[in-house]
């Protein structure tokens, strides 16, 4: 087919275009999908400020981009089907123009992943979608922000991640997931060191705001119902390239 799949009201389609940043494919870095060939469609934009944020190109710029065109471009670059992730940035912000286009995906047969803060909420993501929900940690710069009420918007097959740089950031989510009751609610729950947002050059842990290791032994020591996660992506490429 040549264009999105003719279920979309006139209002949709009026509706459809976004700023995105970039589409491209490459390997999940990230989640349970890691390793897998994916399609990222990253949109512009995010109304939060992480001190570790290695997407700060997002922030500005872009191109605006119907959803026909979107969906074009995800049919090229992996017309079998497979892995979409929707990513920025916050696509969130982008709510009423995202919504529609991850409804098309799903009904052509796309995996959809939806990589998200939890700032904005959740409770209208098509069910299908897979939601990657990135609880911000103290040392994040943006405590705090996680919307309490996407908890109840979580279901069996969503993740929930934290990015930890040090003791004070892996308290607060292993707390968070035990209040909580994460491993009960959603798929997995992912503990995953920080990178620093200027790294580049080797492609090894010395990146990481916290060693690996360390966050292991103290998963280990307090038999935390979580999944240790790596920037797999950082450890193939250069930590510094874009689209990737």
């Amino acid at each position: 087919m040549d264009g999105l799949p003719a279920t979309g009201s006139a209002k949709r389609q009026r509706y459809s275009s976004m700023q995105i940043t970039e589409i491209y494919k490459s390997l999940q870095g990230e989640s349970t999908h890691a390793g897998l060939p994916c399609v990222f469609v990253r949109l512009t934009g995010c109304n939060l400020r992480c001190s570790w944020c290695d997407s700060e190109y997002t922030f500005h710029g872009g191109r605006k981009l119907t959803a026909d065109e979107v969906w074009g471009e995800v049919r090229r670059l992996s017309p079998s089907g497979g892995l979409v992730e929707i990513t920025g940035g916050e696509p969130m912000l982008q709510e009423r123009e995202l919504l529609p286009l991850m409804s098309q995906l799903l009904e052509a047969g796309y995996r959809v992943l939806l990589e998200t803060s939890g700032e904005r909420p959740l409770a209208r993501v098509p069910a299908d979608v897979i939601k990657i929900v990135d609880v911000k940690c103290p040392n994040s710069g943006e405590p705090d922000t996680f919307l309490i009420d996407n908890l109840a918007a979580l279901t069996p097959h969503d993740e929930v991640k934290f990015v930890l740089s040090d003791r004070i950031d892996y308290e607060f989510a292993r707390d968070f997931t035990s209040q909580h009751q994460l491993a009960d609610r959603v798929n997995a729950v992912l503990f995953s060191p920080a990178f620093r947002k200027n790294a580049t050059g080797s492609r090894d842990s010395s990146h990481c705001l916290l060693d690996p290791q360390e966050l292991a032994e103290w998963m280990l020591a307090d038999d935390v119902p979580a999944r240790l996660g790596l920037q797999l992506h950082k450890f193939i490429w250069d930590p510094a390239v874009k689209g990737v």
